[in-house]
């Protein structure tokens, strides 16, 4: 995003000679988006940033998806795909599920123990949401603490790896772009910065406060990124460890924002999901539900009206709290909803009239809707309660 940071040791004018202590140069790296017309950083190496010394096929995790087809609504347990102590062999890069995706965006989900290879994404930006746990992401940029309700924001191509701390496991809900995330537009001034209706400010951004530098020689790198067949993964041997950066500035780079920073919009009657909304990328946006003060007029029903998304599916990650629509209905800490496009879908049954006269929702929720219809990945088929689409009737099939 259009907001200017300076960390570590950087020249005075771009492009220019940049001098190490005993009189060498540092290599200047241009890392930009959409062709130099977007936002951008320079960063300083100590060695080549383009120089690598090997290159082979890294095998991905499973990326095939099917089709939602017979259309219906879903519900996945993501808490189920890992058993209680299989997270403390699993890293955040190469433990990962997919549990939907399409051509616009994956959602992955993992719990981890270990310290994860070094790895970047070329294909999009990632928004990763830290349901629980805490660590670090040691990046080419600094590093980032990490901690329960952070979203952390990597721009695509963000030399990266995930190092768990504590004794639970860093529960990790990755939101993977084919394209940039940004704060939504209509919170941005023309100049990109955080206007005052938007719920959040720049005060709530947190990016790397100085330099990582790390020693190595012969340092592999994962790098996923596409060709002709879909989704596909590189392993690169760089000669020098890519941490190297001695300084950076800049409109580009990772940073984190927790939840709870986050101030809801309310109103008399109840708001739509646009008003909770906090990020977007290329055909999709993302939302979250947080602890609220809930309709003050004195007819509200508090509760979603049931709706349609006739452009859209809604995913709902079910992160802390007590979700009211969703009582009755199996949906718990750890759980994800579908509801496509093309269904009518609204509280459980009871849920409307139980709200009535409330004030006050503890609810905690990620939303990401889609403009383009999702598929269910392997983690997805592996974690599905099969009888979620028949809770509002009471009753399946015949």
């Amino acid at each position: 995003m259009a907001y200017y940071q300076r960390v570590g040791d950087v020249p005075p004018k771009r492009h220019t000679q940049h001098r190490t202590p005993d009189g060498g140069l540092y290599y200047e790296e241009l890392m930009g988006e959409e062709g130099f017309f977007s936002d951008s950083s320079l960063l300083y190496h100590r060695h080549i940033p383009s120089a690598i010394v090997d290159a082979t096929a890294w095998e991905l995790p499973d990326q095939a998806t099917t089709p939602n087809h017979p259309l219906k609504p879903r519900h996945l347990k993501l808490h189920d795909l890992f058993a209680e102590q299989d997270w403390k062999g699993l890293d955040a890069v190469t433990g990962r599920r997919l549990v939907l995706g399409n051509g616009d965006v994956r959602i992955s989900y993992v719990a981890a123990g270990e310290t994860s290879p070094l790895y970047r994404n070329g294909i999009g930006d990632e928004c990763v949401y830290i349901e629980s746990g805490e660590g670090t992401v040691e990046t080419v940029f600094g590093t980032l603490p990490v901690r329960q309700g952070d979203y952390v924001i990597l721009p695509r191509a963000t030399t990266h790896r995930w190092v768990p701390q504590g004794d639970q496991p860093l529960r990790a809900y990755f939101i993977e772009a084919e394209s940039h995330i940004t704060p939504a537009k209509r919170y941005l001034s023309k100049y990109g910065q955080l206007l005052e209706h938007a719920p959040y400010c720049e005060r709530d951004l947190h990016s790397p406060a100085e330099p990582f530098l790390a020693e190595g020689t012969d340092v592999e790198v994962l790098v996923k990124h596409r060709d002709r067949t879909g989704v596909v993964g590189t392993r690169y041997v760089y000669p020098h460890h890519p941490f190297d950066v001695v300084g950076w500035d800049g409109c580009l780079y990772p940073y984190t924002f927790n939840i709870s920073d986050y101030e809801p919009i309310t109103g008399r009657v109840h708001q739509p999901p646009p008003a909770h909304q906090v990020f977007e990328g290329r055909n999709f946006v993302v939302c979250n539900f947080v602890p609220r003060k809930v309709d003050y007029h004195p007819l509200s029903i508090p509760v979603p009206y049931y709706h349609s998304n006739v452009d859209s599916d809604e995913v709902m990650f079910y992160c802390g709290g007590d979700y009211e629509a969703r009582k009755g209905s199996g949906i718990g800490q750890g759980s994800i909803s579908l509801h496509p496009g093309g269904h009518a879908h609204g509280p459980q049954p009871g849920a409307y009239e139980r709200s009535i006269g409330a004030e006050f929702f503890d609810e905690l929720a990620v939303m990401v809707d889609t403009f383009r219809p999702l598929e269910i990945g392997e983690g997805g088929h592996a974690s599905e309660d099969s009888g979620y689409a028949w809770t509002w009737a009471g009753r399946g099939p015949a």
